[in-house]
């Protein structure tokens, strides 16, 4: 390594990095201008050669290799920071080109990491989670996720091998919300957080700001895009403005997987099963409708819909409040569900369940290896 890099590199930073253990991944990786030029750091485990392409020449600028685990570094000449892509060689033979998730700013505004502080933040959900945006004309999906006493936390999928080095996320100030931008990626992607304890103790999370889940018994979150979903209802919405306390509420209270169910009968090497499975949101809409309306009642309360990993807790031991589960669909199934109630003049109303935290190691119960949700008397 040229002397004038390896004087730049900060060590201990870099071993922070390499071990996995850095909150603010930020301070080293990504673009940072010193007075040699643009000082552009990756750690890109597996990798065998790497190099920073100029999106505006495409010239490209060798990186050099600093730690054999897969850190790499390369001096650019020039007085301002420039875009760019890496072109990584992973020693298969293609060259991966992606534009750099640590350079790219902070989705969120200071005004909001003080709402967010205060608890007066009440639709932090659209940023919290995971969300396909663009980010200065890249598309991508941006996660973020509240951790307040975690040393390090990483989003892992199918993408990066579900390896906690690659996609270290960022923690802002101490806010104890940690985020990353991560171009390229779509809808239908399959993820979870990584999260390494003040004990140096890794666990796997679901996301609880996720708006969609895996079918259990498997447990990661799903990106999702909750806004392209067309909604019809608005004869409904302005009529329920107008409502008033003289009105007579007739409700029907039910369990969406438990109040029907489809029957099977499957012949399978002579021998006959019989057993039933659920109704998907759009299936049952109808069905629940008609026999709502045949019996005068004006609104169906449904046990609760959020995400949850026992079939027996009716929806009480939940694991995703923004996720409605995945045993009858995805969620444009679901709003289609509530619109269909809405067109035919039913209200929808949701049992909410506050404090219920179900000990399963994805979930909630010591997300970051303290008490952050529930309260540390069981």
């Amino acid at each position: 390594m040229e002397k004038e890099l390896y004087d730049q590199m900060d060590w201990a930073a870099i071993e922070e990095i390499v071990y996995s253990e850095s909150a603010e991944p930020k301070n080293i990786l990504g673009p940072h201008m010193t007075d040699s030029g643009m000082l552009v750091q990756a750690y890109l485990p597996g990798a065998e050669k790497a190099a920073v392409k100029l999106t505006s020449t495409e010239k490209e600028y060798p990186m050099e290799l600093a730690d054999e685990s897969g850190f790499f570094a390369v001096v650019i000449p020039g007085k301002r920071k420039r875009a760019y892509v890496l072109a990584v060689d992973y020693g298969d033979g293609q060259i991966v080109e992606t534009a750099d998730p640590y350079s790219f700013g902070s989705i969120y505004k200071e005004a909001d990491l003080k709402k967010f502080a205060a608890g007066i933040y009440y639709d932090v959900y659209k940023k919290m989670g995971a969300h396909r945006i663009t980010l200065d004309g890249v598309e991508g999906v941006s996660f973020s996720v509240w951790a307040p006493c975690a040393m390090r936390v990483s989003v892992v999928g199918d993408f990066n091998k579900w390896d906690g080095r690659c996609h270290q996320m960022n923690c802002i100030g101490d806010s104890g919300v940690f985020e990353l931008f991560i171009p390229g990626l779509s809808e239908g992607t399959v993820y979870k957080y990584e999260i390494k304890t003040r004990r140096a103790e890794p666990m796997l999370k679901a996301d609880p700001y996720a708006n969609y889940a895996e079918l259990r018994p498997n447990t990661a979150s799903i990106v999702w895009d909750i806004d392209k979903f067309v909604w019809s209802d608005e004869k409904w919405m302005t009529q329920r403005r107008k409502i008033t306390k003289k009105e007579p509420m007739s409700i029907y209270e039910l369990h969406l997987g438990s109040w029907m169910r489809k029957s099977l009968e499957v012949t399978e090497d002579g021998k006959e099963i019989v057993g039933s499975e659920f109704y998907n949101y759009r299936e049952i809409a109808p069905k629940l409708a008609d026999y709502v309306k045949e019996m005068g009642y004006t609104h169906v309360e449904l046990l609760p819909v959020m995400e949850h990993p026992l079939d027996a807790s009716w929806g009480y031991q939940v694991t995703g409040y923004y996720a409605p589960t995945s045993r009858y669909g995805t969620p444009d199934d679901f709003k289609y569900f509530m619109d269909y109630m809405h067109g035919q003049g039913i209200g929808v109303i949701l049992d909410w369940v506050p404090a219920h935290f179900p000990r399963d190691s994805h979930g909630l119960a010591a997300f970051d290896g303290t008490h952050v949700y529930e309260h540390a008397d069981p």
